[in-house]
């Protein structure tokens, strides 16, 4: 059943047109999640610990790519919604290009100030020499993250998110396979993960070029582009908040690091990456609805069907109601194996992993309300005020009380930091929701 942006949508057709974005989200983490599971296995906690230095900083850098995606497809979407088809090929076009040029210039910035970011971590001796191994090859490859992250938007908005999956598949299962061979069977270590993720990223970005370059089917097709700085701007605002939710979430992270390096050492940088693997995994559905629902809002505000508008708030809110149940759950039921896939070959480490997986976990009851709002708000081409939902989440709540709650509750404070960040969070989007209602007739 194919299902155009035009459609009416119940909650079945909803959640079918977003289901590929969400799996395609879910392979798209699997990147790092495979890494961390055979880099901890074959090569040892010391290891997964510099896994989990250096990629915070490429996923800060490489983030860009959802900035042009997320925002440009809505621009673009919304341009389709008003009947503009060439012209809307020819944005595509453009924000492609423009893509490029970020990807190399960030990849060049990253190698530059790998060093110095892993001497502020704390990092030292052999963790050092490990993390630089993995990111120096990382970086290599951004270019190509970045447009990988850019056409996942782009094929919801051709009306193709069921290519746009095959292809994210076709880049985790060669990311798998060659992690199996370079790392298992090879020995390679952090070099072979670094490889193996790689070639998972040129192979999911190499073929939607091809793809948009020759389809006859496709509703986005590279055209001459049109080179509008104003429309890159706008795309880069209206994605800013996708943007701020990646460079914030890694320096979260670096922030997790940096607290558990100081309270357990290299251990808690390994108990953190386990949790946070899980983590990526679970998240990775709101996001990737988030993502799949984006540019059916964008269409229809574009082509002013505001009571399909309200309809649509509505249906989502409920969804991820829902998907944040069925995670908590799982999360509290599968814990142990979970966890036991990264560090069970240590046992102490183990339990503070499992520990602190099982208070991380309520978070998923909440997070997903703000990053539907976020996304809702950028699908509404109101790039500021779901800026600001991803800034104050992220960057105000989220630092403020992983540095403040382990003085009072040391490791524990770390782990429940999530908690209270975004019980807050859930609050602010929920005022914002309300207080645009009229201005968007939703």
């Amino acid at each position: 059943m194919a299902i155009k942006l035009s459609d009416t949508f119940n909650y079945r057709r909803l959640v079918l047109f977003a289901l590929p974005s969400m799996v395609m989200m879910v392979f798209s983490s699997i990147y790092s999640v495979v890494d961390g599971l055979f880099v901890s296995n074959f090569a040892g906690k010391d290891a997964l610990a510099a896994v989990n230095l250096v990629f915070p900083l490429v996923t800060a850098l490489g983030c860009i790519g959802f900035m042009l995606g997320t925002g440009g497809a809505a621009l673009v979407a919304k341009t389709m919604g008003e009947g503009k088809a060439e012209r809307a090929n020819r944005l595509f076009s453009f924000i492609f290009l423009a893509s490029i040029v970020f990807g190399i210039v960030l990849a060049l910035t990253g190698e530059a100030i790998m060093r110095p970011f892993l001497s502020l971590m704390g990092a030292e001796g052999e963790l050092v020499n490990l993390s630089i191994q993995y990111g120096q090859i990382l970086f290599i490859a951004l270019p190509f993250f970045v447009l990988q992250n850019v056409f996942q938007s782009f094929f919801v908005a051709a009306e193709k998110p069921h290519v746009g999956l095959s292809v994210v598949v076709a880049g985790g299962l060669l990311n798998i396979g060659l992690d199996y061979l370079f790392i298992g069977v090879f020995g390679w270590g952090v070099v072979g993960a670094a490889i193996a993720t790689g070639a998972g990223q040129i192979l999911a970005s190499v073929v939607p070029i091809i793809y948009f370059a020759t389809s006859k089917t496709s509703r986005l097709r590279f055209a001459k582009p049109v080179f509008e700085l104003r429309s890159l701007g706008k795309a880069c605002v209206n994605g800013s908040s996708e943007l701020m939710t990646e460079i914030a979430a890694s320096i979260v992270a670096m922030l997790y690091n940096f607290q558990l390096m100081g309270i357990a050492g290299a251990d808690g940088v390994a108990a953190y990456g386990a949790v946070m693997y899980v983590n990526f995994i679970f998240t990775a559905v709101f996001f990737g609805f988030a993502m799949g629902t984006g540019p059916v809002v964008s269409y229809n505000f574009g082509a002013q069907r505001h009571t399909e508008l309200k309809g649509l708030l509505k249906k989502s809110l409920v969804i991820v109601m829902i998907f944040g149940a069925v995670m908590f759950g799982l999360s509290q039921l599968l814990a142990t194996p979970l966890v036991n896939l990264f560090v069970g070959y240590d046992q102490s480490l183990m339990n503070m992993t499992e520990h602190g997986f099982r208070i991380y976990s309520v978070a998923f009851l909440l997070m997903g309300f703000s990053i539907y709002g976020s996304a809702f708000f950028t699908a509404l081409n109101n790039g500021l005020v779901s800026a600001f939902i991803s800034f104050v989440r992220t960057l105000v709540l989220e630092t403020s009380t992983v540095l403040l709650l382990p003085l009072w509750f040391g490791i524990d404070g770390v782990w429940s930091a999530i908690i209270v960040a975004e019980s807050c969070s859930l609050i602010l989007t929920a005022i914002l929701l309300v207080a645009f209602r009229k201005k968007y007739r939703y």
